[in-house]
């Protein structure tokens, strides 16, 4: 039997389907966050980096590094789902804007940061 509220005019539990739904936003899994914070661990370890953020939105996912709390993210790890089948839905973007690295695989996207010293110029 269903609950009728007759100052509501509604039935008991319908309201919920005549909201609207949020929007999705992309966020990291744990196996990407895993392999992000691998590296960042080493690199904190090795007195490069300071500080990250995480950021979810509705078409891409950000992993912001930083030297400095204050500062700029030196490098932002990216996840654009869209991207997939394109040119791959990760992406490792310098504090300048330019794409370092861009693939389907986030192991292989990260070995940018092992394969050279990466070192920004004041």
């Amino acid at each position: 039997m269903t609950d009728f509220d007759p100052a509501a005019q509604h039935f008991a539990g319908a309201e919920h389907r005549s909201r609207p739904r949020p929007l999705s936003q992309v966020f990291f899994q744990r196996r990407e966050l895993d392999a992000i914070l691998s590296v960042y661990g080493r690199k904190v370890a090795a007195g490069e980096w300071r500080d990250y953020a995480i950021d979810g939105q509705r078409e891409e996912s950000i992993f912001s590094i930083f030297r400095h709390a204050s500062e700029m993210p030196i490098y932002r790890v990216i996840k654009r789902p869209k991207l997939a089948k394109k040119q791959g839905m990760y992406a490792v973007i310098s504090a300048t804007g330019q794409v370092l690295k861009r693939g389907h695989d986030l192991s292989q996207v990260l070995r940018i940061f092992e394969k050279r010293k990466l070192k920004l110029v004041d």
